[in-house]
């Protein structure tokens, strides 16, 4: 229903929509890039892919899709590099930079992988839920721009870009992107 609700807005505000993947194309990209579509991100990709301009062309080039995956961690190393980004659960920063950043990138490997679905907009990888939110990446200033995927599409290309209400949201829906998303740094 979602995604169904998403593909039709999308093509009356004349989206052009290629042919949905197929399962098999579905699992190539899965098995290719290491991640799991979630099921919201999985249902839209099998009815159309939208094409243009900061669309994901999931039958395109792998190594646009590689830089639109490795966006969201090396915006966070960014931050750790550049402006002092680090979290309390990482323990206290090493000195050396070298031995910092690597410390950083161990941590953010375990972070689960945001998925591109537009822009420097993602979704959580599975094994995240049906109904999981969109959040708009750009280093550590993590926004939740969809409360899930019909909800960032009729915001995004819809009735406007409204303001987006975390009333009764969880901040750890998909810790720790949700913290970031609500300003709960000190809680990753």
């Amino acid at each position: 229903m979602i995604a169904a609700e998403s593909i039709e807005l999308l093509r009356s505000r004349r989206v052009r929509l290629s042919p949905g993947l197929t399962a098999q194309e579905l699992s190539a990209v899965e098995a290719r890039f290491g991640f799991d579509f979630s099921p919201d991100h999985r249902d839209f990709l099998s009815l159309a892919v939208p094409q243009g301009e900061g669309w994901i062309d999931w039958r395109g080039n792998a190594g646009t899709i590689e830089d639109a995956l490795s966006w969201p961690a090396e915006g966070v190393m960014f931050d750790v590099e550049e402006n002092a980004f680090w979290p309390p659960s990482w323990g206290d920063a090493p000195h050396s930079r070298p031995e910092r950043l690597r410390r950083a990138r161990e941590q953010i490997a375990k972070w689960p992988t945001l998925v591109p679905l537009y822009g420097h907009r993602y979704m959580p990888a599975s094994p995240a839920s049906a109904g999981s939110p969109v959040f708009s990446v750009w280093q550590t200033d993590v926004i939740v721009y969809g409360r899930d995927l019909l909800d960032y599409v009729q915001h995004e290309f819809g009735r406007g870009k409204a303001a987006h209400s975390l009333a009764g949201m969880d901040p750890r829906c998909c810790t720790p992107w949700s913290l970031l998303a609500f300003g709960l740094e000190d809680e990753i």
